[in-house]
């Protein structure tokens, strides 16, 4: 972003950070002069300079714990988390496909992560009187297929309320807490996605692009949004600028979700 978002030096986590739209958060969070460190289960083979990588898998108490533990240890509190991590690994099939263990995963994935590193970081965050976490939800609480996604929807429902009742608790000590809700983000994954039922379909990338938009709902945009897009938009609001902006979840889904 062209933007000044007055970054500089903040210190910065971010969950998730090592690939599709955590990749282009830490970016973006970088060139605005921000501090960042990032954890992922693997290392990526190709770093951003300047960012702490601290391999950890979040989906488990002790491997938040050391990413907290980390943090604390270099910079000594934080003034910005970024929770990205998330995804969906249960089967098609409907609900009567997912067993406990399926449901589980998904909490353990796009819920407990957040609520796990706010915990460890948020008593920093409010020693100082402020602070910013930005959760990314998802527009599938809202709108989830059943074929595939209850549990993922059902899981990021779950992030956007904790989300609300954070922010009413520790706004009023200077931590401000947000949730964005992307909906289809043409990363890596999603492009193998559409690459696979291209194939299937016996079409171009194009077409498997448009199968996927038309399982969704449609995006009345014409396109799934591109990382850099909702990267700007999440840097944006734990920035300064965003100073009075708390308790809310800003979608950006390129019309996909109808109601206001």
């Amino acid at each position: 972003m062209s933007l000044d978002l007055r970054l500089n030096a903040l210190r910065a986590v971010v969950t998730g950070g090592t690939k599709g739209l955590g990749a282009a958060v830490v970016q973006s969070l970088v060139e605005a002069g921000a501090r960042v460190a990032t954890s992922a289960r693997v290392m990526p083979a190709q770093t951003v300079e300047g960012v702490t990588y601290i391999p950890a898998d979040l989906t488990t108490s002790a491997g938040v714990a050391h990413l907290a533990q980390a943090v604390l240890k270099e910079w000594g509190g934080v003034d910005v988390v970024i929770n990205v991590l998330g995804g969906s690994e249960t089967p098609g099939g409907g609900f009567a496909a997912l067993t406990d263990e399926h449901w589980l995963a998904e909490l353990n994935l796009n819920l407990m992560p957040a609520v796990r590193l706010d915990r460890a970081l948020l008593p920093a965050m409010l020693a100082q009187g402020s602070g910013v976490i930005i959760h990314v939800s998802s527009i599938q609480r809202l709108m989830p297929l059943p074929e595939a996604t209850t549990a993922y929807a059902a899981a990021k429902a779950a992030l956007t309320t904790y989300s609300k009742s954070l922010a009413k608790e520790v706004m009023p000590k200077g931590v401000r807490v947000l949730s964005v809700a992307p909906g289809w983000i043409e990363t890596e994954a999603s492009v193998r996605l559409a690459e696979r039922l291209a194939a299937q379909a016996g079409t171009d990338y194009e077409g498997g692009k448009r199968i996927v938009m038309t399982s969704i709902g449609g995006i009345p945009l014409g396109r799934p949004a591109k990382p850099q897009e909702v990267a700007d938009l999440i840097s944006f609001l734990a920035s300064p600028l965003a100073a009075s902006i708390s308790g809310a979840e800003y979608r950006i889904d390129g019309g996909t979700v109808s109601t206001l």
